[in-house]
C-alpha cells in the first residue's frame, strides 16, 4: 500500500439506539436519508470531493447491509487502484480483544492498517452526521497551527451546549479545556466529532490508552483530556456551515424536512455533491388525480394520492385517496388507498393498509419499522 499523506478513518458501527425501530435491522450510518442517500453518504462524499481517497470505515453493528451498500466505492469515485474503500469490522486482534469497545480502541485495533497506509496524518469521522466540509481546509489549519491534534468545532445554542463536548480556547484557537456535557458551559464550541491527529502522536496514546483498564476507551472521555493533561498543541477548527447529528428520530426526521426549503441549507447536487450508491430505477410516476406540493419524489415511485411537505423514496407506492403529510417514507414502501400518514417516518419495506392511520406530531414523530404492516382494525398508530 502506497504512502498517504492523509487517511480517513470513519466509525460507523453505532447501533444507533436512540433512533429505535429505525437501526433494528441496520446500523446507524446505513438509514436511509434525503430521499435517495444514506448517512454515510455525507462523510464519504466529503472524503471525495477534499482529495482523500483512501478511507477505512469500521463497521460493527448489523454491518451487512452497509457492507453491501459500500461495496468497492465506485459510487464515491473511492475505487483507485492505490486507494479505495476498506471495511474495517471488528477481529481477534488479541486475545479477547474482538469487538470495539470504543472510538478509541476501535482505531487502537486498527494500527496495522494504518501503518500499512503510513499517513502523515489521520484524519477520525463519524458516520452518522449530516453536512458538507472541505477537510482540506482543516488539514490546512493543522499544519499552519503546527498542531498535533485539531478538533472540529460548531457554534451551537447556548440552551444546547450542555448536550455536547465542549471546547474552551484561547484567542488563536488553542484549546485549554475540554468539558463533556457541562451544566454550564464556559462557551457554546461544540466538538463535532471530527478529529485530525499527527499519526504518530495518536498512536502513543492509543497504546497507553489500551493498557489501562480503568478507561472507556473514547476520544472524548479518555483521549482528549490526556492530551490536554499533557499540554499538547491541541487546536480548534471552527466550521460555519449546515451540521446536524442525527442521532435522534427528531434530528433526524428534521434534517430531513430542511432539504423542503425553497432555499436548503446545503445542495445535495451542487458544487459540492453528495455521492450515493443506487439502483437504477424507472421515472417516479404522478397520477392524474394525485396532488403533490413541497415534496421529493425519487424515481421508481408511483403517487395516486395526495403528497405534502414531504420525502419519497425509491420504490414507494402511495395509492388513491391516500394522504401522506409531514413525512419521510423510507424506500420500497407501500401506502395503500385511503391511508394517512402525518408527521411520521416510515421505514423501507413497510405497508400501511387501506385506512390504516399512522399519525404523529410536532415533537413527537410516529416511527413504523422496517417490514412492519400497519392494520386498520389494529387502530391508529399514534406518536410514542
Amino acid at each position: 500500500m502506497r504512502k498517504t499523506e492523509c487517511l480517513a478513518m470513519i466509525l460507523a458501527g453505532g447501533q444507533g439506539s436512540r433512533l429505535g425501530a429505525l437501526t433494528k435491522k441496520i446500523a446507524k450510518p446505513a438509514v436511509p436519508f434525503g430521499g435517495k442517500y444514506r448517512i454515510i453518504d455525507f462523510p464519504l462524499s466529503n472524503c471525495a470531493n477534499s482529495g482523500i481517497d483512501k478511507v477505512g470505515v469500521l463497521t460493527q453493528y448489523r454491518p451487512l447491509e452497509l457492507h453491501n451498500y459500500l461495496a468497492s466505492g465506485s459510487a464515491w469515485d473511492l475505487d483507485k487502484k492505490e486507494g479505495g474503500v476498506f471495511i474495517l469490522p471488528p477481529y481477534a486482534r488479541e486475545k479477547g480483544a474482538d469487538w470495539y469497545r470504543g472510538t478509541a480502541d476501535a482505531i487502537y485495533q486498527n494500527l496495522n492498517f494504518i501503518d500499512l497506509a503510513d499517513p502523515d496524518y489521520v484524519l477520525i469521522l463519524s458516520g452518522d452526521h449530516i453536512y458538507t466540509m472541505d477537510y482540506s481546509w482543516m488539514l490546512e489549519s493543522h499544519k499552519r497551527n503546527k498542531a498535533e491534534a485539531t478538533i472540529g468545532v460548531i457554534e451551537v445554542p447556548w440552551d444546547e451546549a450542555p448536550r455536547f463536548g465542549i471546547m474552551n480556547t484561547d484567542k488563536t484557537g488553542r484549546i485549554e479545556e475540554f468539558e463533556e456535557k457541562p451544566a454550564k458551559p464556559k462557551s457554546n464550541l461544540a466538538s463535532m466529532g471530527i478529529y485530525i491527529f499527527n499519526k504518530d502522536f495518536l498512536e502513543k496514546y492509543l497504546i497507553e490508552d489500551a493498557k489501562d483498564e480503568t478507561s472507556a476507551h473514547d476520544f472524548g472521555k479518555n483521549i482528549i483530556p490526556k492530551m490536554l493533561a499533557n499540554n499538547a498543541r491541541l487546536f480548534s477548527y471552527a466550521f460555519e456551515g449546515y451540521w446536524k447529528d442525527v442521532g435522534t428520530i427528531e434530528s433526524l426526521w428534521q434534517a430531513n424536512m430542511d432539504l423542503l426549503q425553497d432555499k436548503p441549507p446545503f445542495e445535495l447536487n451542487g458544487e459540492w455533491r453528495i455521492y450515493s450508491s443506487n439502483p437504477s430505477m424507472p421515472p417516479h410516476y404522478i397520477g392524474p388525480q394525485a396532488k403533490v406540493k413541497k415534496a421529493m419524489i425519487s424515481e421508481g415511485s408511483m403517487v395516486l394520492g395526495e403528497v405534502e411537505n414531504s420525502i419519497i423514496f425509491p420504490g414507494v407506492r402511495i395509492g388513491k385517496g391516500a394522504k401522506v403529510t409531514n413525512s419521510v417514507v423510507m424506500p420500497s414502501t407501500v401506502i395503500e388507498e385511503g391511508a394517512v400518514v402525518d408527521y411520521a417516518i416510515l421505514a423501507q419495506n413497510c405497508r400501511i393498509s387501506a385506512g390504516a392511520q399512522v399519525v404523529g406530531e410536532p415533537g413527537a414523530v410516529t416511527v413504523v419499522a422496517e417490514g412492519e404492516n400497519v392494520l386498520p382494525e389494529a387502530g391508529s398508530k399514534q406518536a410514542g
